[in-house]
Parts: C-alpha cells; sequence; structure tokens
C-alpha cells in the first residue's frame, strides 16, 4: 500500500491488479482506514486516468452482489440526482416512468449536508420499507413496474465503506470517486440505462456549473466503458424546486404532481426528465413523444395508481395517497414574513436546505436522526411582487431550539430588492450523451 499511496501522490498511475486488490482489501477490512484514507487523498490531488477509473469502478461493482433482472422484460432504467433543495422528483418521476412501460429499478439515497435524500421522504409513510432482500427487490419491481430501495449490504458494500471514509477525510467532492460511487450502485442493482440530473447553482453539491459540467461527462463516459447508457441532464438549483422543501411536505407535493397539480416547475423537471428515460428505455422515439406519454400518465391518474401499488408492496400505509393529511406534521408553526415590499430578486436554495437541515429535515452526520414532519412550504418564488409584512413561506418545526438555529438561514434566503428581475424559466441548461 505505501508503494501504491506513493505512486498516486507523484501523479502515476496505479494498474489493473492494485487497483482491484485495493478496493478488496479496503471492502474485507484486511487494509487500513488510514492508508485507504491517504490514498483517496492522493486521488482528489491526482485523479484517475479513464482506464484506472473504469478498473476501479469494476472493483467496486466486483465487491458484492450483482442483482440480474433479466426475468423482467423491458429495458430498466433508472434516475439518480446529485441533490437538490426541494428535489422530490424521484417520487413522481418513477411511478410515472413504470405506468408508461418502462421498469424503473430504483436505489436510493439518505439526505446528508443540506440535501433530502428520496428514502427518508419514503419512510414518511407509516410502515414503509425501504430494506430489501434482492428477492423483495425484483418482487416489487416485477409487479409494480417499479421499486424505490435502499442500499442492500450485499450490493456494492466497497461503495458504502468507501464513502463513509470519504465523508469523514474531506474527499467527498472528487468527480472520480463521485461517478464510480453513483454507477457502481446502478450497475449492481440491474438498470441497463440511467438518467443523470446534476444540479447546478446555490443549492447544488458542486455549485460551479464548470465542475458540474465535468461529472456529468464524466458519469456518461464511465457508463458507456461499463456497459450502461446514460444521458445526464445540468438542472438549475439556484432556488429550491417546487414549495415544499422537507420530507413528509415534499411526498406530499409529489403525490399532488401526480393527481394533476402541484407546481409548475416541479411538473416541468419530472416531465422532462421522464422523457429522457422513456426515450432509453425505447418507449419514446424522442424527448416530444415521451413527454406526452409523461403527460398522458399524469392525466389518467395510471402513475398515481403505480405508486400506490408500491407503496402497498413495500408495506406502507396506502391512504396517504388518497390522504396527504395523514403524513406527519409538525406542531409548531411560524411565518416567515417581508420587511420591506419590493421583488424577491433571490430565494437562496442553499440557506434553505442549510436551515431546513438544522430544523431536523436532514442529516449533518450520518447517524444523525430526521423528523419527517418538519420543513418549509414556500409562498413565493424569484420574480414575485412581495408587499410588505406578506408571508413568504410558513416553517414547521418541533424544537424550539432548532428553530432559534434555523431563523436567521432562513429569514436571509429571502431577498427583496428593486424590481422587476428577468427570471429564466429553463430547468435544463445542458444535455450530455
Amino acid at each position: 500500500m505505501p508503494t501504491w499511496i506513493a505512486c498516486k501522490r507523484d501523479g502515476g498511475e496505479l494498474s489493473d491488479d492494485a487497483l482491484r486488490e485495493i478496493v478488496a482489501g479496503a471492502t474485507r477490512g484486511t487494509v487500513p482506514d488510514y492508508q485507504i484514507a491517504a490514498l483517496l487523498m492522493a486521488i482528489v490531488w491526482r485523479g484517475l486516468s479513464p482506464r484506472e477509473l473504469a478498473t476501479w469502478l469494476d472493483a467496486m461493482v466486483a465487491s458484492g452482489d450483482r442483482l440480474r433482472l433479466d426475468r423482467i422484460a423491458g429495458v430498466k432504467v433508472d434516475k439518480h440526482s446529485t441533490g437538490g433543495v426541494g428535489d422530490k422528483i424521484s417520487l413522481c418521476l418513477a411511478p410515472l416512468v413504470a405506468a408508461c412501460g418502462v421498469p424503473v429499478p430504483m436505489m436510493s439515497g439518505r439526505s446528508l449536508g443540506h440535501t433530502g435524500g428520496t428514502l427518508d421522504k419514503l419512510e414518511a409513510i407509516p410502515g414503509f420499507q425501504t430494506a430489501l432482500s434482492p428477492r423483495q427487490f425484483e418482487h416489487v419491481l416485477q409487479n409494480a413496474g417499479l421499486v424505490l430501495a435502499g442500499q442492500s449490504a450485499r450490493l456494492a458494500p466497497a461503495d458504502r465503506m468507501l464513502y463513509a471514509l470519504r465523508d469523514a477525510t474531506a474527499t467527498v467532492e472528487s468527480i472520480p470517486l463521485i461517478a464510480s460511487s453513483i454507477l457502481s450502485k446502478k450497475i449492481a442493482e440491474g438498470a441497463d440505462a440511467l438518467v443523470m440530473d446534476v444540479k447546478v447553482g446555490s443549492g447544488a453539491f458542486l455549485p460551479e456549473r464548470a465542475r458540474a459540467r465535468a461529472l456529468a461527462r464524466t458519469i456518461v463516459e464511465l457508463g458507456k466503458r461499463a456497459g450502461l447508457r446514460v444521458v445526464a441532464l445540468l438542472t438549475a438549483m439556484d432556488q429550491p424546486i417546487g414549495r415544499a422543501v422537507g420530507n413528509a411536505c415534499e411526498l406530499a407535493e409529489a403525490i399532488e404532481i401526480l393527481r394533476g397539480s402541484g407546481p409548475a416547475d416541479t411538473r416541468a423537471l419530472t416531465v422532462r426528465l421522464g422523457a429522457e428515460m422513456l426515450v432509453l428505455g425505447k418507449r419514446a422515439a424522442d424527448r416530444r413523444s415521451g413527454a406526452v406519454l409523461i403527460e398522458r400518465a399524469i392525466q389518467s391518474g395510471s402513475g398515481l395508481e403505480r405508486l400506490r401499488t408500491c407503496v402497498i408492496l413495500q408495506k406502507g400505509d396506502p391512504r396517504v395517497i388518497d390522504d396527504p393529511a395523514r403524513l406527519p406534521r409538525a406542531a409548531r408553526v411560524h411565518e416567515i414574513r417581508a420587511r420591506a415590499a419590493g421583488c424577491l430578486i433571490r430565494l437562496d436554495a442553499g440557506a434553505v436546505g442549510r436551515g431546513a437541515t438544522l430544523l431536523g429535515a436532514g442529516r449533518l452526520r450520518q447517524d444523525d436522526r430526521v423528523d419527517a414532519g418538519v420543513g418549509l412550504e414556500l409562498d413565493h418564488k424569484v420574480g414575485d411582487d412581495i408587499e410588505r409584512g406578506e408571508r413568504l413561506a410558513t416553517v414547521r418545526f418541533t424544537d424550539q431550539a432548532r428553530w432559534f438555529a434555523a431563523r436567521p438561514l432562513l429569514e436571509q434566503a429571502f431577498v427583496i430588492g428593486a424590481g422587476p428581475v428577468r427570471v429564466s424559466r429553463r430547468m435544463v441548461l445542458e444535455t450530455i450523451a
């Protein structure tokens, strides 16, 4: 290991055998954490060549089991997001794509930092099980057309171990390590294709467009080398998506979309990503026809019924589909009101996300508990005219001390100035394939 660490530290390339041995040793625990940490930092500084990265990914997939979904007809297509504030898109997207005939095996994650996790939102449903065995995973996918589950202990275990170490050693933001982490799970879960949503802006994991573009291109190229068809979209994340930021409240908004209502931006991004998935899944010839099919699945209610079936099969309470008021709601409420009249010229997604995390909607550490009932409902978005004293958002919280910590961030997220302000309605900034 010291020889390999030094090689990478000095800008050299590691052999395929060395890379496989490192990943296997990290998974088995035969290579100490401090040596893996040193190598990860060397990778942050020196990167991995395309050959090294392909071998690293292959070793991560080979560290555990790999689901074989051959018995399920059709092209299996997943979607992954780098995480955004108010990003509840997976919750309405997966049922709609499934309703259009494309199987969606979706292995999701939990929140960390200021972005929410799909699993945390799903677990706001009483009884909903995200920990599924491979057999259960396949059963739900076969019968619902989609499955929304967490990473099992047997699928890409190297990724779980390496991610925890990256989080503790400030090496999370390495593009090769991010790309291999995402794709190892997608390949292990049995997906044939992937739509990658890479967020850009103040609320994004990688705020700078150039870095986000580099990640998108790396994932597309690495996926191709591994036999996975990938399309990546750079999408706007300067203000939260939709109106709800939290866990249960975001799930309620996703249900609204499936019912044919809900915020326009949430619906627009859902339709666009869904169209991309249908093209990859060979159910639509192009994005335009794919968008038409997704809109029909909304209007017919077939997407909503797919979600209901998924909830039942994963042991959740299906009554929340018809009555989202059954979802958890924190009892304490505070209204953020405008201190001056003008135009809302900025709504800082990063500040909103960090404030929501302090309320308990997200995690600062992996072992933090999430409060499903806390969060925000936004009354306004950038470009709206505001009267003095007008309500900007409703905050739900459980713990008074958490509210006092979050309040400055949440109040400062709303910037009112002279208008009008030019507002771009483009959600998708670039497409990379």
